[in-house]
């Protein structure tokens, strides 16, 4: 077999991963490249280019796509490893090693995990224990690797610092990529058996690959092969950050260059809209400028003060700090909000009147109660924003304040830049959002809940909350979890946490 190949002449060919049969593995060792072949994608150049925009910004960025050509040629004519040696280098001298892992914790794996090849991933997870074998920075991928997708150990390029700043730099022996690649895993098992089985794509996975008893071949990814589903992966991503939508080709990357300025006054322009602009007209400037609202379901009539009825609280899912401006701009009127942390300028900019929570729970209870009986008010008990297809736990305190509950789901599409935040400043949040070409929200009010299923029927507040948590999962094909915010900023932004995460639990 072309895998037991012990001496210097690699073979024309190694097996193609389909032939790997994957029964009685629980007990062997796999290792495994990353690009090409447990990612679909060959090219780093997307996963680089996030790391220089979310630490270094939009020059960085630019630094990047202007070094990108000297890399590709030095790749293609030189050497893989001094192609490599150049992306490292643009993307991080001088960058704090804080902010880099910071976002390998929290932007890179939705990413990664998004491009997962489906047959490497069958006998890789098959295996009892996993290494990886990359010339990416260490830094970069170990986060998504082990924490994603159970890796023991992760073998790839070190970088050098200089207090607490990478220099651009990298330590001996360079670049893991050909022989430094079979020496880094020599290395690691001088003390043990070397893996059963080694996973690769290009020839400079050779040398390691014909070390091991087995060696698999990963062909070339076709446009048709569908990246692995989040069901099949040991850990969803439910948290993630970082302001870009999608990864970045050094084409998108340009086009996103140009436009941030042009997007930017753009955002300014349907900003001022929707601030100056009675509410009854914003829905429609909000067309006219290229944003979509999309309104289903039939709302609540307003409160009548001259009765004596107490306002409706509208319980809406949580995709953006923007969620009660398009609630307000569905039904062409003021709603006021309470919000768990807003910045001061989204405070001063927004056109709806906004209350902050004292996190007092007997506090914020009054104050609720008082704006109810003054009107209607729009409330988001997830307490914070989740970008994927999960709701966090509801909080229950809004269950125990009214019986005038009308559940709203909220969904919103970006194209370009997501407009949330954990890691950056909050008051960029809706700029980012409105410097989308054309930026959506679909607003679908749902029946108010029945008398017999609320408080005053002898409903406890928790069973209320869940309630209406499945049904706004339920319209959204969302999954509901008992995550909270303290669970989203410990993984995301490692503050304000308690509890460690995990996988999310359904209920």
């Amino acid at each position: 077999m072309a895998g037991h190949l012990k001496n210097t002449e690699y073979p024309h060919e190694f097996p193609a991963i389909t032939k790997c049969e994957t029964y009685g593995r629980e007990n062997q060792t796999v290792v495994s490249d990353l690009d090409g072949t447990l990612l679909r994608g060959r090219s780093s150049f997307p996963y680089f280019a996030l790391v220089a925009f979310e630490v270094g910004g939009i020059l960085r960025l630019l630094f990047l796509l202007l070094l990108s050509p000297i890399a590709g040629i030095l790749y293609y004519f030189l050497s893989e490893s001094a192609g490599i040696r150049v992306l490292i280098f643009a993307t991080f001298a001088g960058l704090k090693v804080c902010d880099i892992e910071s976002v390998a914790r929290a932007v890179l794996p939705k990413f990664y995990a998004s491009d997962l090849h489906p047959e490497t991933w069958r006998v890789f997870s098959a295996c009892g224990k996993r290494y990886v074998l990359t010339a990416n920075p260490s830094v970069m991928v170990e986060p998504f690797l082990k924490e994603y997708l159970g890796a023991d150990s992760v073998l790839g390029t070190e970088i050098c610092t200089w207090r607490g700043r990478a220099t651009g730099l990298v330590k001996r022996p360079g670049v893991l990529v050909g022989s430094n690649k079979a020496d880094a895993l020599l290395k690691a098992f001088e003390n043990e058996s070397l893996p059963e089985l080694a996973l690769g794509d290009r020839k400079t996975d050779y040398p390691y690959m014909q070390l091991c008893k087995e060696a698999y071949i990963v062909p070339a990814a076709t446009k048709d092969l569908q990246a692995v589903t989040v069901d099949k992966l040991p850990k969803p991503v439910v948290f993630h950050d970082g302001r870009l939508v999608h990864k970045l080709t050094p084409f998108t990357a340009l086009i996103t260059i140009l436009w941030i300025p042009v997007g930017f006054l753009l955002a300014c322009l349907r900003i001022l809209a929707g601030c100056l602009l009675p509410m009854s007209l914003v829905y429609y400037a909000f067309w006219a400028l290229g944003v979509r609202v999309y309104i289903k379901g039939t709302p609540p009539p307003p409160a009548k003060k001259s009765t004596g009825q107490t306002g409706v609280l509208f319980i809406c899912s949580h995709r953006s700090l923007l969620d009660p401006i398009f609630l307000s701009t569905a039904l062409g009127r003021p709603i006021p909000a309470v919000t768990y942390s807003l910045s001061r300028l989204s405070e001063i900019i927004s056109p709806i009147k906004t209350v902050r929570l004292s996190r007092d729970r007997t506090t914020d209870a009054n104050m609720i109660k008082k704006l109810l009986e003054e009107g209607d008010l729009v409330i988001c008990p997830e307490g914070t924003t989740c970008r994927e297809p999960f709701l966090l736990r509801f909080s229950a305190l809004f269950a125990e304040l009214t019986d005038e509950l009308a559940p709203v789901a909220m969904s919103n599409k970006m194209s370009m830049f997501h407009g949330t935040t954990a890691r950056g400043w909050k008051g960029m949040d809706p700029f980012y959002f409105f410097m989308n070409p054309s930026p959506a929200y679909e607003v679908n009010f749902l029946n108010k809940l029945p008398y017999e299923l609320t408080c005053a029927n002898g409903k406890s507040s928790h069973d209320v909350a869940n309630y209406i948590q499945r049904m706004i999962a339920s319209t959204l094909s969302y999954e509901c979890t008992n995550f909270t915010r303290k669970d989203k900023y410990k993984m995301l932004a490692g503050n304000d946490g308690t509890v460690g995460t995990g996988k999310p639990k359904v209920v």
